[in-house]
C-alpha cells in the first residue's frame, strides 16, 4: 500500500544529548572527522545504513539507545568536547579577522547549485562542487560569506543502467524536513518568504531554508509552497530541468529573489549587509537588476544605480564555450519584466540592452546571461590561467577594438577543500586536519619524511578500499539491471589491489571524451590483460537527461566493460556523486583527463586525486596546463588546431595516451628497487603531496578572491556614494557622446629611427583631437612591442604621454613622451586614446578607444622592419 501523505516525525533527544542536534545541523560535520566519529559511535550499524547522514541517523536510533547514551559519561564528555570545538570554530577569529580593516563586511555568493555533502544533494557537477568548496574554505578562513541558491525538490537525477547499458534517470522527492535545513521564520513564527511578480497579475512565492555550512549561512529558496499555483510550485523542482521559461523563472528567483532573501536574512539575524555580490556563473545575473531596483527606490536614476552595482559585483565565468551560456528570447524577457511584471520601475529596454549580443556573430533576438553578468560587474574572472585567456577571447566582442589580452577578465584558478576530499588515512599524515588552521596555513610537508614502505603501504590500503567499494557498487548496479545473484559470482574477482588503477569520473558532455580510451579497443584490451604490467580502470559519470549523445557514449563504454574478457579489469559505476568520489579519488593511482583542449575550464577532479597521492595523466588543459610538472604526472600530447579533423585528432591523441601507458607509466609503476618497492613511483607520489598539494587548495583560491577581487570591489563600492555615482554616470554619458570626435591626428619622432639600436630612447610627439573632452577625461598612450608579419604588436607595453600644449586654433592638443626601444628585431609602435577616470577599474571598462591610423605617423608607426 502507498501512503497518501508523507511527513517527518522528529526524534526527541534527552536533554544531555541536545548538542547532537546542533552538531547535526551544522554541515561542518561533513569535513570534521571528530564529529563524524562521534555520530558513528552513536550506532555504527545505523550510521552505515544512513549513509553517514546525522539527521537520518538521529531519526532512526531507538529511544532506549538514546537513554543509554544520555547516561554514558564517557560519551557525554566526547559530545561536550566536540560541541565546544564547534562553538570555538564558529565564534573565534580566523585568517580574515587578522587582515586589514578595509575588507568587505560581508560577501553574498550566488550559485545555481552547491555540493556540500551527499546528504544535501543540490548539485550536478563541477560548478556545484566548486561552490561548496568555496563556502567551506571561506568558513575555515573566517570570510563572512552568505551563500544563496535554490532548493530543488528532486535535486539532480539519480542514475542507473538498463540491461543494455542505457542511462536511466530517477528523481526521488526530497523532504526539506529530512535534510540538514532550518526554515527561516519571521519574529511571529510565520515562514519568511520572498515574492516575485509574474505576468498576468500572478506571483511567485518562495520559502527560505537555511543550511549552516560551518560559519557560513547558505540560503536556499523553495517555490513548493501552498500559496503558489501548481506551475509556480514546480519552479524549483529540478536542477537544470524544464524548458526556456522554466529556466528563466529559476534564474529570476535565484537572482532577484536571492537578493530579497539576503535582505530578509540580514534583517532577521542582524548579519552584516553584503558590500560585495559574487555571481558564480551567469545563472544568477538578475541579482544586479534587483540591486539597481533597490537603489532606484532611494532616488538614484538607473545610470547612477548601475555604476554603484557594478562597483560591488564580481562575476565568475565557468564555461569556455558559448554553448554553455544561458540565452533567452528577448520577447520572453520583455514579457517577464516591466510595468505588468517584475521590476516595474526599470524600463524593459534598459534591461534588454544589458543582455544584448551586439557584437560580430551575436544573435540580436537573444538575451545573453553572461553578457549581462559582465556588463553588471566591474570585476570578472575565469577559473584557470588558460580559461582566463579563453574567456578574454570569447567575450572580446563586448570590448570592440581591444586586443583579447586587454579584455578585463582576470583568472583565479580553482582549488579544492582538502578536509572534504582527502582520505582520513592521508589526513593523518598531516600534523592537523588540513584547512582547520585559523591562518589557513595548511601543512602538506608531512609526507616528505615518511619512509617509502609506509607511503607505499598507504597507497595499497587506499587501493584496497576502492576495490571493496567498486565490488559493492557493481553488484548493486547489476541487480538494478536485472541480474540474479547466481549470475554475479564473477564480481568477487573484479579489480585487484595490487594492479595499477586508473580513474576517470566526470560529467559526460562530448568534449570530455569519455570513450577516447576505446579508440583502439585491441590495444586497450592488451593494456588491461598484460601478463606482467596490467592496468585496471574505474569509470563513472552522468550525461544530462536531454543529451542522448552523452548517453550513447556511456552505453558504448558499458558494453565494452560488460565483455567477459575484460570485465574484471574495467568497470562503469552508475550514480556518480560526492559519496562515490570520496572513495574513488584516494584509491586510484592515475587520474585520467582527456578533454578537447581548451574546452576544460579548470577540471578540479584531478586536484582532489592529487591531494590523495594520485598522479595525473591529462591533456594540458584547465589547471593542468598551469601546474603540470613531470614530477606530478604526465601530459598527453594534443593535436589541437583549427585545421585538424576531429576524428584524426582523436586518433592521434588516443595513440599518445596508449604510448604513455605502455612505455612510461606501467613500467614505472611495476619496476622494483632494492627494497622491492617502486622507488621512482613513490617519489612522484611524495612530490605530488608535498609540492602540488598546497597549490590546489581551496584556501589559496578563496584568499585570492578576497585579496584580488572582494577587497577592491568593496573599496570601489564604498567610494561610489550617491553623488559620486551620479557624477560617474554623467561622465560616462558625456564621454560616449563625445567619443566619435576623438582622434589621433599626427605622430612623429624626435630622431631618425631607421638605424635605431637596442637601448635607444626616442621622443614621441602626438597631436590629438578631443572634441568636447579635456585632457583629464582621457589617457593618451604609446603602445609598443615586437610586431608580426602583419604588423600586429605582440606582448605590448604601454606608456602614458603627457599633454604639453593646446588646444590650438583647430581644437587639437599636443602630447609628448619617451619611447624606449627595449627589444631587438621587428619592432613597432602606435598611439591610442582611452577614457580615464579615477573610479574606473580598467581603461577598457567603457569599451572605447581611438587608435592612430596608418597615415598619421612617420613610417606608418612601424620601426626597424
Amino acid at each position: 500500500m502507498k501512503a497518501i501523505r508523507r511527513f517527518t516525525v522528529r526524534p526527541v533527544l534527552p536533554e544531555p544529548l541536545q548538542p547532537l542536534s546542533d552538531l547535526a545541523r551544522n554541515l561542518r560535520w561533513s569535513w570534521h572527522p571528530e564529529t563524524r566519529e562521534l555520530f558513528q559511535s552513536v550506532d555504527p550499524g545505523r550510521w552505515a545504513s544512513s549513509d553517514g547522514d546525522p539527521i537520518r541517523l538521529l531519526g532512526s536510533v531507538p529511544p532506549a539507545r538514546l537513554a543509554e547514551l544520555a547516561a554514558d559519561q564517557g560519551f557525554l564528555d566526547r559530545l561536550g568536547s566536540v560541541a565546544d570545538d564547534l562553538r570555538g570554530y564558529v565564534g573565534g577569529d580566523r585568517w580574515y579577522q587578522a587582515q586589514s580593516a578595509d575588507l568587505p563586511a560581508a560577501v553574498a555568493y550566488f550559485s545555481p547549485e552547491f555540493g556540500i555533502t551527499a546528504a544535501l544533494p543540490q548539485y550536478s557537477g563541477g560548478l556545484g562542487i566548486l561552490a561548496g568548496d568555496h563556502l567551506k574554505a571561506a568558513s575555515d578562513l573566517g570570510v563572512p560569506l552568505i551563500g544563496v541558491g535554490l532548493l530543488y525538490r528532486h535535486g539532480y537525477f539519480r542514475q542507473s543502467l538498463s540491461r543494455d547499458g542505457w542511462q536511466q534517470e530517477h528523481y526521488p522527492v526530497l523532504d526539506p524536513h529530512e535534510l540538514p535545513l532550518v526554515q527561516l521564520s519571521e519574529p511571529d513564527g510565520t515562514p519568511a518568504q520572498v515574492l516575485l511578480a509574474l505576468p498576468g497579475a500572478r506571483f511567485l512565492r518562495a520559502r527560505i531554508w537555511l543550511a549552516q555550512v560551518g560559519r557560513i549561512p547558505l540560503l536556499l529558496l523553495d517555490s513548493d509552497v501552498e500559496e503558489n499555483d501548481l506551475g509556480e510550485r514546480g519552479v524549483t523542482d529540478r536542477l537544470y530541468g524544464g524548458g526556456s521559461e522554466h529556466r528563466l523563472l529559476q534564474e529570476m528567483l535565484l537572482g532577484i529573489g536571492g537578493v530579497r532573501a539576503v535582505r530578509t536574512y540580514c534583517r532577521l539575524t542582524g548579519h552584516a549587509e553584503p558590500e560585495v555580490f559574487h555571481t558564480n556563473e551567469g545563472h544568477a545575473g538578475f541579482l544586479g537588476l534587483e540591486r539597481i531596483n533597490e537603489l532606484c527606490e532611494t532616488g538614484l536614476d538607473f545610470d547612477a544605480a548601475l555604476e554603484t552595482v557594478r562597483a560591488g559585483t564580481v562575476f565568475t565565468t565557468h564555461t569556455p564555450v558559448p554553448a554553455g551560456i544561458d540565452r533567452f528570447d528577448r520577447e520572453l524577457i520583455g514579457r517577464h519584466f516591466g510595468p505588468a511584471a517584475e521590476l516595474p520601475r526599470i524600463e524593459v529596454e534598459r534591461i534588454l540592452r544589458l543582455g544584448r549580443e551586439n557584437y560580430p556573430g551575436g544573435e540580436p533576438h537573444l538575451f545573453n546571461m553572461a553578457a549581462m553578468g559582465l556588463r553588471l560587474a566591474q570585476r570578472a574572472n575565469g577559473v584557470s590561467l588558460l580559461h582566463g585567456q579563453v574567456s578574454r577571447g570569447m567575450f572580446a566582442g563586448l570590448w570592440p577594438g581591444f586586443d583579447a589580452e586587454e579584455v578585463p577578465i582576470t583568472s583565479v584558478t580553482n582549488g579544492v577543500h582538502a578536509p572534504t576530499w582527502v582520505a582520513p588515512e592521508v589526513l593523518r599524515l598531516q600534523d592537523r586536519s588540513a584547512g582547520e588552521g585559523p591562518g589557513g596555513d595548511e601543512r602538506w610537508d608531512a609526507a616528505a619524511g615518511l619512509p617509502d614502505p609506509e607511503l607505499w603501504e598507504l597507497r595499497r590500503t587506499l587501493r584496497g578500499h576502492l576495490v571493496e567499494e567498486v565490488r559493492e557498487r557493481l553488484r548493486a548496479s547489476w541487480r538494478q539491471r536485472g541480474a540474479g545473484t547466481a549470475e554475479l559470482g564473477w564480481i568477487d574477482s573484479v579489480l585487484d589491489p595490487s594492479v595499477l588503477t586508473i580513474g576517470f569520473a566526470r560529467r559526460v558532455p562530448s568534449y570530455k571524451r569519455l570513450t577516447l580510451m576505446l579508440r583502439d579497443r585491441e590495444r586497450l584490451t592488451e593494456l588491461l590483460l598484460h601478463p606482467e604490467r596490467p592496468v585496471q580502470i574505474v569509470v563513472a559519470g552522468k550525461a544530462h537527461p536531454a543529451d542522448d549523445g552523452g548517453k550513447r557514449l556511456i552505453q558504448e563504454l558499458v558494453r565494452f566493460a560488460d565483455d567477459a574478457r575484460v570485465r574484471h579489469r574495467i568497470v562503469f559505476l552508475p550514480d556518480y556523486g560526492m559519496a562515490m568520489a570520496q572513495k574513488l579519488y584516494p584509491g586510484c593511482d592515475i587520474w585520467l583527463n582527456n578533454p578537447l583542449r581548451p574546452l576544460e575550464a579548470c577540471g578540479t577532479s584531478g586536484m582532489k586525486a592529487a591531494l590523495n597521492g594520485c598522479l595525473n595523466l591529462s591533456v594540458l588543459d584547465g589547471w593542468w596546463d598551469e601546474w603540470f610538472d613531470p614530477h606530478f604526472g604526465w601530459a598527453i600530447p594534443t593535436a589541437d588546431g583549427a585545421a585538424m579533423d576531429i576524428d584524426r585528432r582523436d586518433d592521434i591523441e588516443a595513440a599518445a595516451l596508449y604510448d604513455l601507458l605502455e612505455q612510461r607509466i606501467t613500467p614505472r609503476f611495476y619496476e622494483r628497487g632494492q627494497q622491492g618497492l617502486p622507488d621512482r613511483w613513490i617519489e612522484m607520489v611524495r612530490r605530488t603531496l608535498t609540492q602540488l598539494g598546497p597549490k590546489v587548495l581551496a584556501g589559496r583560491m578563496v584568499r585570492e578572491y578576497v585579496e584580488r577581487l572582494y577587497a577592491p570591489a568593496a573599496r570601489a563600492h564604498r567610494s561610489l556614494e550617491a553623488d559620486a555615482a551620479r557624477e560617474l554616470a554623467r561622465w560616462k554619458t558625456r564621454v560616449r557622446g563625445a567619443w566619435p570626435a576623438v582622434t589621433v591626428d599626427h605622430v612623429e619622432t624626435s630622431a631618425a629611427i631607421e638605424t635605431a639600436e637596442l637601448g635607444t630612447t626616442v621622443s614621441l610627439r602626438v597631436r590629438v583631437a578631443l572634441g568636447d573632452l579635456a585632457p583629464e577625461d582621457v589617457e593618451v598612450q604609446a603602445v609598443s612591442g615586437r610586431v608580426d608579419s602583419g604588423d600586429r604588436i605582440a606582448d605590448a607595453s604601454t606608456a602614458p604621454l603627457k599633454p604639453v600644449a593646446g588646444p590650438d586654433t583647430e581644437g587639437r592638443w599636443s602630447y609628448e613622451g619617451p619611447l624606449a626601444l627595449d627589444r631587438t628585431g621587428p619592432f613597432g609602435y602606435t598611439v591610442r586614446i582611452l577614457p580615464a577616470h579615477r573610479l574606473l577599474a580598467s581603461t577598457a571598462e567603457l569599451g572605447l578607444l581611438a587608435v592612430a591610423s596608418d597615415g598619421v605617423g612617420e613610417e606608418a608607426g612601424v620601426l626597424l622592419r
